[in-house]
């Protein structure tokens, strides 16, 4: 790239010889060459320094700030993450930015302020306990203010549900316990 600018430059000259076999082509490659090393290295820097486009060793040490590594695995969701995080401050106390801070780290949980202190948080469009609920219950007790009490709130299928579905004894004999406490209906 570097190589075919440089020799635009100076051609008009009409002096060097500038074909591949020439001293001054050999040179002006051997430049253009560590010009694109350069600029290569240049963009890596700028893409890496910016959290809003980091995509590997700019998110590794971004993250290395943290208590905790976010809950988020792809580049785009490990940036919202990141963002989400150090979004937080003494303002962010209120039901809203707390529910912010916690979709914003990659987890699919919603806080909601259950009145006094309380605090609950569920897991939309999840049956049953989130897979890695470990890593993610520590990640909440750290983004919350430790005055808080937090209930942890799972959905499992329910006997009103049962009845209103219309389930027969035949036809859950298909599921586990397991898969049938998990069957839960999709929400409105």
């Amino acid at each position: 790239m570097y190589e075919a600018c440089l020799k635009r430059l100076l051609e008009p000259l009409g002096v060097y010889d500038l074909s591949p076999r020439s001293v001054s082509g050999a040179e002006l490659c051997a430049l253009g060459l560590g010009l694109d090393a350069a600029a290569g290295r240049l963009d890596r820097a700028e893409r890496e320094g910016l959290a809003a486009t980091a995509e590997d060793e700019g998110l590794r040490r971004r993250e290395a700030l943290f208590a905790r590594r976010p809950a988020a695995f792809t580049p785009e969701t490990r940036r919202a993450a990141i963002a989400a995080l150090m979004g937080i401050d003494g303002d962010s106390l209120t039901p809203g930015a707390i529910d912010s801070a916690i979709r914003g780290c990659g987890i699919r949980a919603r806080a909601i302020e259950m009145g006094g202190q309380k605090l609950r948080v569920i897991f939309p469009e999840t049956a049953g306990e989130p897979p890695e609920f470990g890593q993610i219950q520590k990640i909440i007790l750290d983004i919350l203010p430790c005055h808080l009490e937090v209930e942890f709130y799972f959905r499992y299928l329910t006997w009103a549900e049962c009845e209103r579905a219309g389930h027969t004894w035949a036809a859950v004999e298909e599921h586990t316990w397991e898969s049938f406490q998990l069957a839960v209906p999709p929400e409105d």
